[in-house]
């Protein structure tokens, strides 16, 4: 009977309603893709970088990369020039932590004319970190750490 008391409360708590919490995890996590996306657009891969820890590492499928602003301007120099955003999840993880999850697809044309075209999944762990400082970043977004 404990058994089936622990699995009915393990799969209320997957099907229970978005708390408000999670409301505002999303809408943040759905600024900081905004963000995230507008420098893109712009090929600013230092304010890419901004939205990111000193010690933030970004994890795609060629590894780790520690310097994320060098990573994207590479990548802007290899034709890579569109981002698509999409958030499907966001929740907090205490007050000052929260993650968020979605798709991406990235577009553009490689020096020799080839489209260049990628889709997958995301997912990062944002750190309330009091704002970056800078015009990339507005003041109190969360920093994206990993």
């Amino acid at each position: 009977m404990r058994l089936f008391s622990a699995l009915l409360f393990i799969l209320a708590s997957l099907v229970l309603p978005v708390t408000a919490a999670d409301d505002q995890s999303n809408q943040e996590v759905v600024k900081i893709a905004v963000s995230f996306t507008e420098n893109f657009d712009k090929q600013n891969s230092a304010g890419i970088g901004a939205l990111f820890t000193k010690d933030g590492v970004f994890v795609n499928p060629t590894g780790a990369h520690t310097d994320v602003a060098q990573f994207y301007a590479e990548a802007f120099k290899a034709g890579i020039d569109r981002i698509e955003i999409t958030v499907k999840q966001a929740a907090a993880v205490g007050a000052d932590a929260m993650i968020g999850m979605g798709e991406y697809r990235t577009s553009g044309k490689a020096p020799s004319g080839a489209a260049i075209s990628e889709t997958g999944l995301w997912t990062g762990t944002y750190v309330r970190d009091g704002g970056c400082g800078k015009s990339e970043c507005s003041p109190g977004f969360p920093k994206h750490p990993t």
